[in-house]
């Protein structure tokens, strides 16, 4: 059975945020019409949305912490010990219940830079000023033409 290939945008969904699109994602697609969507590489696609998130230029959202979280491989109870918070907490801030703490949200912005080793482009007092919740979305579009080296396309 023969395959060719074709390039589509993709929402990334999968990652919990809904608001990730995946722009020249390669699809394999059989003689019958079905397509194989893969991505390969996730884990430095994951690595340039934490790059995404840490450096937002507002408050972050409870699932865009999740993602965070997620990918520093910390329980709700680990995070909440980093940030002097119980786990409820940090699962209401999760959830969007309540506005997550700004100090709270720069020690775990800081953290993720430094354990994800993404390099921080501001000083701590320029994402502190970012740390102001806010109810705005930034969506995250990825050129993944080069999945060895996934880009953000500007925004």
């Amino acid at each position: 059975m023969a395959t060719r290939e074709k390039f589509v945008d993709y929402r990334y969904e999968e990652c919990g945020l809904d608001y990730v699109m995946i722009r020249n994602m390669r699809v394999l697609v059989d003689d019958s019409g079905e397509e194989t969507y893969c991505i390969p590489n996730i884990t430095s696609l994951h690595k340039l949305i934490a790059a995404c998130l840490i450096m937002r230029r507002h408050g972050l959202l409870g699932q865009e912490l999740r993602f965070l979280r997620t990918e520093l491989g910390l329980t709700q109870a680990e995070l909440g010990q980093l940030v002097k918070k119980d786990h409820q907490t940090i699962g209401r801030w999760e959830r969007g219940e309540t506005p997550i703490d700004e100090n709270a949200e720069v020690v775990i912005r800081t953290y993720a830079a430094e354990a994800l080793e993404i390099p921080r482009e501001i000083t701590i007092e320029e994402l502190a000023k970012r740390c102001v919740p806010s109810a705005e979305i930034e969506t995250i579009d990825i050129d993944a033409s080069n999945p060895d080296d996934y880009r953000r396309l500007a925004a």
